[in-house]
């Protein structure tokens, strides 16, 4: 057992798909953003990683990595760079969780450190910020009723539906016994008023990665080029923009790294967030007349997201320095969507 991974039963389970013979080797966790668990292992000389929901399980955890499944086999022979899928394991049984394997990226997380090459070479940085935007805008790109996906989200009334849903959301944060409440927030409500006073009249509807940043994608070794876009738990249906506005919403502004941005150095010769804007205009030709609603929307929901760390946090169920780390972050969000409003 290694992390919640029985592998005797994996190895019967494998043998049941006919992936591989004999024993399972060399398996490794590997660190990743997430509380998901990633396993590194050989079979017969082939590598596989595999991907599981953490040892204590959520509510949805099972569902969500039979959904991460669904859209890595929808992807297949698309050009979204991402991990190729080797097999799914809705069961929860196997392992006691679901799980799937996939093809081992050699990549690296921008996130976590720059390689000498990258570091010294301004051209290749600018291209990583160009290149992340060409794996949204070919994930725009994808006809989500060709590849299977039709009914993986909701599309009724998406545009309408979304400031009441992360409101509720961070109403619900009040049952946080010593939350500090939605009034340490700048801007909240305003921000809130803005979305719904200038919602969009309609979209183009596509698949959205959901979580779009520097740290869930890897680039290749060689180049600024992507290796794969990870981490699709938040995969759905909607607008592709938001994904543009998540993007450029976790983005420094005028050149300069807030601490709570990204954590990439150096950060000089990247392409600016109007640069990565003009380019998906390019590449897709969709209207961007209502980018800023989707930008402010990115900060909106993603600063929900984040407080309820915090909010857990307050309450002694998630560490405080954690916590306050991410309340810092809410309120940068909520900061640069009051900028662009206002």
């Amino acid at each position: 057992m290694i992390d919640g991974v029985d592998l005797d039963a994996l190895q019967q389970w494998m043998d049941r798909q006919g992936l591989g013979e004999g024993p399972i080797a060399d398996a490794t966790t590997l660190a990743g953003g997430t509380q998901n668990i990633l396993l590194r292992f050989s079979r017969a000389g082939r590598s596989y990683i595999l991907r599981r929901p953490p040892p204590v399980l959520r509510a949805n955890s099972n569902e969500t990595m039979r959904r991460e499944a669904h859209i890595l086999a929808a992807l297949k022979g698309s050009d979204v760079p991402h991990p190729e899928l080797i097999a799914a394991c809705p069961d929860d049984k196997v392992i006691e969780a679901a799980f799937y394997l996939m093809e081992p990226i050699e990549g690296f997380n921008a996130a976590q450190g720059l390689p000498a090459l990258h570091a010294g070479d301004a051209a290749i940085r600018r291209r990583m910020g160009l290149a992340m935007v060409e794996a949204i805008a070919a994930l725009s790109r994808v006809d989500y009723r060709a590849v299977g996906l039709e009914g993986f989200g909701r599309l009724d009334n998406w545009i309408d539906r979304q400031v009441g849903r992360w409101a509720s959301q961070l109403a619900s944060y009040s049952e946080m016994p010593g939350w500090t409440g939605p009034d340490a927030i700048p801007g909240v409500e305003k921000v809130a008023q803005w979305l719904d006073a200038h919602r969009p009249a309609g979209f183009q509807p596509g698949i959205i990665h959901g979580d779009f940043h520097f740290a869930n994608v890897l680039f290749r070794y060689d180049s600024g080029e992507l290796a794969a876009v990870v981490d699709w738990e938040l995969c759905t249906l909607g607008d592709p923009l938001l994904d543009l506005g998540w993007l450029v919403a976790t983005w420094p502004e005028n050149g300069s790294p807030h601490a709570t941005d990204v954590a990439v150095a150096p950060w000089d010769s990247f392409a600016t967030p109007d640069e990565l804007v003009a380019h998906y205009a390019a590449l897709t030709g969709r209207d961007l007349a209502d980018f800023d609603w989707y930008a402010v929307l990115a900060c909106y929901k993603l600063g929900i997201i984040l407080e309820g760390t915090h909010a857990r946090a307050c309450a002694g169920r998630a560490p405080r320095e954690t916590g306050d780390r991410l309340h810092a972050h809410t309120i940068h969000l909520f900061e640069r969507a009051l900028r662009r409003i206002n």
